[in-house]
């Protein structure tokens, strides 16, 4: 048996139009533009917080007893533009796919840099099931039983440096694989970036399946960063290099609108979207019904804030969003 197959064996709403059409302008206008500077940001390089978590508070956000989302919503809903960008196109697109080989370039401030497979880079480790709630930016959220390890674990075998402060993703862009790679909707390859203390937290996983079985292709196969007190596009897919650096790293929507997405992007319902109200979310789980899904106040932090809060003492979650 592969280590994928094991790792794919557990160890035990729809967004309102008018969001979704604004959103859909903004990468209309947005396409084919100059980069923009990183913003919200620049000053937000505060020093990694010294919190400890013991791994009984960890462990107590693993799970939630929150209803979860059916396999078929979480598999037909979804935002992976590098197949298309409506949230049905990602599931419907030919599965183009090649997940196997797999190779992630690992390299920057470490002490051991490499090429590792898929099966290298998570040789040893032990398959687990974490059972998150995802919140959109868009306004609607998701619980979903996700299969993999933890971010830091795979982190750590690779050495980094005292230089290494932030950890910088970056997802396959390739125009055969992903035909809608060819079109400029965001400049490609799509990134994203943690601090590397965020990198660390033990609720930090690399995910390799879902309900028990393999990441679909649209979900971000073979290999994608689950980060559960942030919005979901932190949560970067199909992950092919990632480096550590002494400097915070580009990401894809800051650069492509950095007044409405900071680097941080932690869920702050006291903090709205410039173009909608963060206060509620539109909860898809349990019925299947999207369209009439239960609408719910959102949490600060979604809700792990007992686990994560102290990663940004004295930080303003306002300027530094």
């Amino acid at each position: 048996m592969s280590l994928r197959s094991v790792l794919a064996i557990p160890a035990s709403d729809v967004t309102d139009e008018t969001v979704y059409h604004a959103r859909r302008r903004l990468l209309g206008a947005f396409a084919g533009a100059s980069l923009l500077p990183l913003a919200g940001c620049a000053e937000a390089e505060a020093p990694p917080s010294t919190a400890v978590v013991t791994p009984a508070q960890a462990r107590s956000g693993f799970r939630t007893d929150e209803a979860q989302t059916r396999y078929e919503d979480i598999t037909s809903y979804n935002n992976f533009y590098e197949f298309g960008t409506d949230k049905s196109d990602p599931s419907r697109a030919e599965k183009t796919l090649r997940t196997s080989p797999w190779n992630v370039a690992v390299s920057g401030e470490c002490a051991r840099p490499g090429n590792p497979s898929f099966e290298d880079l998570l040789k040893g480790l032990s398959p687990e099931e974490r059972i998150y709630r995802l919140r959109c930016v868009e306004g609607w959220s998701m619980v979903i039983p996700w299969l993999g390890v933890p971010l830091a674990a795979v982190l750590k075998r690779f050495e980094p440096t005292s230089k290494a402060k932030y950890v910088a993703f970056t997802t396959l862009a390739d125009p055969v694989q992903m035909p809608s790679v060819r079109f400029r909707s965001i400049d490609w390859p799509y990134r994203e970036g943690l601090r590397i203390d965020e990198a660390m937290h033990p609720l930090a996983f690399l995910a390799t399946g879902l309900y028990g079985k393999p990441l679909p292709q649209q979900n971000g196969a073979p290999l994608r960063l689950v980060v559960p007190w942030k919005y979901g596009f932190k949560s970067i897919k199909s992950i092919v290099e990632i480096r550590f650096t002494e400097r915070m790293p580009p990401t894809a929507w800051n650069r492509l609108q950095p007044r409405e997405y900071g680097f941080y992007s932690n869920v702050n319902p006291a903090v709205d979207h410039p173009r909608w109200s963060q206060k509620t979310e539109r909860r898809i789980a349990g019925t299947g019904n999207r369209l009439f899904a239960d609408r719910i106040e959102t949490r600060m932090f979604n809700g792990y804030g007992d686990h994560v809060a102290a990663l940004y003492a004295g930080m303003d979650l306002k300027k530094w969003y």
